[in-house]
């Protein structure tokens, strides 16, 4: 959706980019200690959790739909 948050992983070769992706979306990349391992993006969406946001989805709401984070790893 449009109103989705994004966040991209851009910096020099062999910085920890691939890495810190993985961190971030618990996910497992490839991240080799050589330039351009990642040629193609890696993209993955990342739940937001907020404690507010379920307290008042309780009251007000049949569905929850929570705030997500797209993560781009870029090559």
């Amino acid at each position: 959706p449009a109103n989705t948050l994004r966040m991209g992983i851009v910096g020099l070769p062999n910085v920890g980019k691939s890495t810190t992706y993985n961190v971030l979306s618990n996910l497992n990349v490839p991240a080799e200690n050589y330039p351009f391992c990642t040629i193609d993006p890696n993209k993955a969406v990342v739940p937001v959790p907020d404690e507010r946001f379920r307290k008042l989805a309780i009251c007000i709401t049949k569905s929850e739909v929570s705030a997500v984070l797209q993560i781009v790893d870029i090559a």
